[in-house]
C-alpha cells in the first residue's frame, strides 16, 4: 500500500492548518503574525504511470527511503511567506470580528 503524500498534498495540509488556527482564533483576544514558514521534504520523483506523462514529487517517510533502495530520493526546502490574497498583506491566525469573516486573515485588521 502506497502511504507516499503527494508533495502539494503536504503543503495544502498546512494551509489548511493555518486555515483553521485562524478559525479558532476568532474573537480571542490573543492573535499571531504568521512568519515565514519552512518546510524540508524528502521527495521521490516519480512519473505518472497512467500515460497522461506528468511528473510529482511524492514526500516520503525515512523508513519508506530506507525500503526503496534502488529508488532516488532528492531533498527539497523552501519557504512559503502567507499572504492575504485579497490585499497582499501579511497573515494572522485570529480574526478580530467574531460574527464576520470580510477581513479573515488580513494583518490589519
Amino acid at each position: 500500500m502506497n502511504d507516499d503524500i503527494e508533495l502539494a498534498d503536504a503543503v495544502e495540509a498546512v494551509r489548511n492548518g493555518l486555515t483553521e488556527a485562524a478559525a479558532r482564533g476568532t474573537g480571542r483576544d490573543l492573535g499571531f503574525d504568521v512568519g515565514e514558514i519552512s518546510m524540508e521534504f524528502t521527495v521521490e520523483i516519480r512519473k505518472d504511470a497512467k500515460g497522461k506523462g506528468g511528473v510529482k514529487a511524492w514526500v516520503v517517510s525515512a523508513d519508506a527511503e530506507a525500503s526503496r533502495g534502488s529508488t532516488r530520493t532528492h531533498k527539497v526546502a523552501f519557504t512559503l511567506t502567507p499572504k492575504d490574497r485579497r490585499t497582499g498583506e501579511g497573515w494572522k491566525v485570529g480574526n478580530d470580528r467574531p460574527a464576520g469573516v470580510s477581513r479573515f486573515g488580513s494583518a490589519d485588521g
